[in-house]
């Protein structure tokens, strides 16, 4: 996507994470003056980094409220990534999670409501704030029945969202995201079930996955990601909530064979009991976001996987 944001003052909250990087590269690219909040910078073979320009990385804690009201200091748009827990953990301390995340946020929109930010983005779940889906594909107008505590704190920070928005005019957009994945996920983290399954593929590592393989999920790549947020930053109709996703679904099973095609051998695979906070099923209708500012996705499956098995294979030569 072609974008010009030269000027524009941006705040990334969880800038050194996996979409934070890329988000962070595209804006620089665009001409934007970008500043990424996190605990930690991100090395110096950072996808954020080395692009002719630089973005000011500043550190500091998600839950200081001091922290915050000095992160947003002249910027315009303000990109909330930030997420203390995945779906797996976040029912094994519900409080913690409530209080890491949604009141943290709310110490954020109290900053923003005496600054001069124009909007501010937040990455929702497309993944988990319906729960087990009545209707496929899944409409914004879904019922919301989250089954993890992910869900909920993703949920409630939404209704804040649109609670400043009625009291204060503080204009915002959320972005439910299907499964993200792409380069610079390759890990063998817990969350993103893509970058750790290609990332044991290329180790030589066998593979675990919980349940028969047949949990479909909306998977997208993070460059489409991307597109969204920048179209999303200079949206100015009355939408306030978009689906964003493929609008296809695809099993793990479909995600293993896409890597062993790229890789050209067989994977040894280890089947593990289901998980109670996976549902078994989710593709999101993306209907709106494309009526509303013409984005759709452009990168399929085995085409990202493609691309992300042979930066896997470079960067284990490189080890």
């Amino acid at each position: 996507m072609n974008a010009d944001f030269t000027g524009q003052r941006v705040l990334i909250l969880g800038g050194a994470g996996f979409i934070g990087q890329h988000l962070c590269r595209a804006l620089l690219l665009a001409g934007a003056d970008v500043r990424c909040f996190d605990r930690g910078k991100p090395g110096p073979n950072s996808i954020a980094r080395n692009v002719g320009r630089e973005a000011e990385w500043v550190t500091g804690e998600f839950s200081s409220a001091r922290d915050l009201r000095d992160a947003i200091r002249d910027a315009d748009y303000v990109v909330h990534l930030i997420s203390t827990t995945i779906p797996e953990t976040s029912n094994r301390d519900l409080q913690a999670d409530l209080s890491q995340n949604v009141i943290s946020t709310l110490n954020l929109l109290e900053a923003i409501r005496n600054s001069g930010v124009k909007k501010i983005l937040f990455a929702s779940s497309g993944g988990t704030v319906y729960g087990v889906p009545k209707t496929i594909p899944i409409p914004e107008s879904h019922d919301l029945n989250p089954i993890c505590g992910y869900g909920i704190h993703k949920l409630s920070i939404e209704k804040y969202l649109f609670l400043y928005q009625y009291n204060f005019g503080i204009d915002y957009c959320v972005l439910r995201l299907a499964n993200p994945y792409g380069v610079a996920q390759i890990s063998d983290r817990s969350q993103g079930a893509i970058g750790r399954f290609v990332y044991k593929a290329v180790m030589g590592e066998g593979i675990e996955i919980w349940g028969d393989g047949s949990v479909i999920r909306d998977y997208l790549c993070v460059e489409d990601i991307v597109d969204a947020f920048l179209l999303a930053m200079r949206y100015e109709g009355s939408e306030r909530v978009f689906n964003v996703g493929s609008g296809n679904g695809h099993s793990l099973t479909d995600i293993l064979g896409s890597i062993e095609t790229s890789l050209g051998h067989s994977l040894r695979v280890d089947f593990l009991p289901a998980r109670h906070v996976d549902v078994p099923l989710n593709v999101l209708d993306v209907s709106r976001i494309k009526r509303e500012m013409g984005w759709s996705a452009k990168i399929d499956l085995p085409s990202g996987i493609g691309k992300m098995v042979a930066y896997g294979l470079e960067m284990r030569k490189s080890q």
